[in-house]
């Protein structure tokens, strides 16, 4: 029997075909999305019969990943009203720190939802809504992940979502196991329709072709279940954002806000911690130092460790962890001695490196054992961050073999629907590359000192903005 995974990401959807004994590929398909932090979610439909053709007809099951915290919007008819938040659009910051004061701080979010929200969480999107298009908010009727949509859309016989997901949009509890509609009905000013939340596994419909659906879940949920994570693995991924996460059986509640409790695709735990800046950052120094990935890798390794003094606080699209959203990117120890290609490339690679390892830092801090961690995503394929890895992750780094591991998880959620077993089927690990290497201590020290050093330029910059300098407005802070 064959078995379809879709990951429907920031950028693209692609599509596996898998065995559904054993997730072995047979097909493979992809299609584009297009660039911004909005999107119609026609545009994922689209990609999704693209990515899916010559592919679904051939499934007998298929589930639906997809990137976590968009918000789709739907009319009393099932019409999308607007087009939906992505989880990158950070225009909701305000409305996050709105939302946190009124239930009286970040200690009630953590206890209640798992995660104190900020800009990306699908709550804050529905009170920038509420504010800024009240008509739109005031026709919404019901409010969807892309997950969700997507599966309706093929087939399912009612709006459902899985725990996963909905843990990621701050008005689902993670620990008890189902919606706080009254934290939706206060960001967005009335009580909106909320998708049935199913089962792990559970078959919630049918395709077009005959397909048994499963729930889906979010992209990160979707990585984990592709990875089968084991006891000691923290996977940090290198994409067009940055995270780190590992499975576990506690449910996580951080009251700082850098840990995020979400739920699995299993039943277990996700703690994760997410960051803006990742796989761009190394896309825009290459093109800035005029070559491309693969060049950008050669000239970082020809570096020595510390980039010749140089430090890239990487926060270029501002942050999410820590939460700055109007922070910017800063260079730091730059002199005509150490101004070259090659320090320039390795402290791009070291900064997107070093965050990545303090949110490993904060999992661990969480309970979580960390024996050693799996390096994946698009910058997992650059030779310079497989090698600078370990020193500064400070543990043995695995790489697995490339893959849409998002896409894998899946499909082997859907191979599970379609077993009907407790547990998911036991597929086999793809083939890993361990790298080792002395520990580089000093490279996030770095990185923490200037971090610091410039976190009150962000205060400086709010205060600069026109908006600010209304009357009575002088004087406020963040």
């Amino acid at each position: 029997m064959l078995v379809a995974g879709v990951d429907s990401s920031t950028q693209s959807t692609k599509v596996v075909l898998c065995r559904a004994e054993d997730g072995t590929v047979i097909g493979r398909g992809s299609a584009p999305h297009p660039a911004g932090t909005e999107c119609d979610p026609a545009a994922w439909w689209s990609a999704l019969e693209q990515a899916g053709e010559g592919l679904f007809s051939r499934a007998d099951a298929i589930a639906v990943a997809a990137q976590q915290h968009g918000m789709v919007v739907l009319d009393d008819t099932g019409a999308v009203i607007r087009p939906a938040l992505l989880w990158n659009d950070l225009r909701s910051a305000r409305a996050a720190e709105q939302l946190i004061a009124e239930r009286g701080g970040a200690a009630w979010w953590a206890e209640h939802t798992g995660s104190v929200p900020n800009a990306s969480f699908t709550v804050t999107k529905l009170r920038w809504l509420a504010e800024h298009e009240p008509d739109n908010a005031a026709r919404v009727a019901r409010v969807m992940l892309p997950h969700d949509w997507l599966t309706w859309r093929l087939g399912a016989t009612e709006p459902v979502t899985d725990r996963g997901d909905a843990s990621g949009t701050g008005y689902f509890s993670p620990a008890a196991g189902h919606w706080l509609p009254d934290v939706a009905a206060a960001a967005l000013g009335h009580e909106p329709g909320l998708p049935r939340v199913a089962k792990p596994a559970e078959a919630v419909g049918e395709t077009a072709s005959g397909a048994v659906l499963a729930p889906g879940t979010g992209d990160n949920m979707g990585a984990a279940l592709g990875l089968g994570l084991a006891p000691g693995d923290v996977v940090t991924s290198i994409g067009t954002s940055g995270t780190a996460y590992a499975v576990t059986a506690v449910p996580a509640a951080d009251a700082s806000g850098s840990v995020a409790g979400f739920a699995d695709a299993t039943g277990r735990f996700l703690p994760l911690v997410a960051t803006v800046n990742a796989g761009l950052v190394l896309s825009a120094v290459a093109a800035l130092i005029g070559t491309d990935l693969a060049g950008l890798s050669a000239r970082a390794l020809a570096a020595e460790p510390g980039a010749g003094g140089i430090t890239l606080l990487p926060y270029l699209d501002g942050e999410r962890t820590p939460n700055r959203p109007r922070a910017t990117g800063v260079l730091r120890g730059l002199t005509t001695q150490n101004a070259t290609q090659a320090n320039f490339a390795r402290a791009a690679v070291e900064a997107v490196l070093a965050t990545l390892a303090e949110a490993a830092d904060l999992i661990a801090a969480q309970g979580v054992r960390r024996q050693r961690v799996l390096l994946i995503g698009g910058g997992a394929r650059s030779e310079a961050a497989r090698r600078l890895a370990p020193g500064i992750f400070g543990v043995p780094v695995v790489v697995p073999e490339p893959d849409e591991y998002v896409a894998l998880g899946a499909a082997r959620q859907a191979a599970w629907a379609l077993a009907g077993t407790p547990d998911p089927p036991d597929w086999p690990r793809r083939v890993a590359e361990e790298y080792t290497g002395p520990a580089q201590p000093a490279i996030k020290e770095n990185l923490a000192v200037l971090r610091e050093a410039t976190a009150a330029w962000d205060d400086r910059r709010e205060m600069n903005r026109p908006e600010m300098n209304r009357p009575g407005m002088k004087g406020l802070t963040r």
